[in-house]
């Protein structure tokens, strides 16, 4: 079922460090719009969708978002190689850094951490990929906001690819929601 390769989906290999774009970056890794929600979402609505077609679109996509977590976790380690602790507290994650020390929490860019509720399943498929796009087009605002955040090519690049993952992502949601609109499913 699956081909595990040792490579990210799109290389990152950043060479500053940068505290704050880390802080800001987390948001998605665990936050509202992230990765983790989407990659959730998705691998459970699969099981509700009228048709092979519509569980395989969500299986794919939702496993791809667990590809865009790991990037997002690379990306934060990098950001964060070799801080100190006068640094972790000038860039505002000492209250992060008493409770997970350097390692990677689920949170948003304000320390909120992850919780379920930042996802929906209704088992109405029309729904579901209404709530998918809608996801989609939020991740994307966000990484566009991520974007404005730096200057960086190293962090530019990846974010840049990740935006249009959720572009693309969108595009094949509403596919199969035209789809299953002319159907008939509600």
């Amino acid at each position: 079922m699956w081909k595990y390769v040792k490579s990210l989906e799109y290389p990152v290999n950043i060479k500053k460090k940068d505290l704050r774009m880390a802080k800001y970056l987390v948001t998605q890794y665990g936050g509202a719009n992230g990765e983790l929600a989407a990659a959730f979402r998705y691998l459970n609505q699969r099981y509700t969708m009228p048709d092979d077609k519509g569980k395989a679109l969500l299986t794919d996509i939702g496993t791809e978002e667990l590809a865009h977590v790991e990037m997002i976790s690379t990306m934060i380690y990098q950001l964060l190689k070799d801080a100190t602790l006068k640094e972790i507290r000038e860039a505002g994650l000492d209250s992060h850094y008493a409770e997970h020390g350097k390692g990677l929490y689920p949170t948003d860019a304000n320390g909120v951490p992850f919780t379920v509720a930042y996802f929906a399943t209704t088992g109405d498929p029309i729904a579901d990929l209404s709530e998918d796009m809608a996801a989609e087009q939020k991740a994307r605002a966000v990484y566009e906001n991520l974007i404005n955040l730096t200057d960086d090519p190293d962090v530019i690049g990846p974010l840049l690819f990740l935006r249009q993952r959720e572009i693309i992502h969108f595009t094949r949601f509403k596919e199969l929601y035209d789809e299953y609109k002319k159907k008939g499913y509600k």
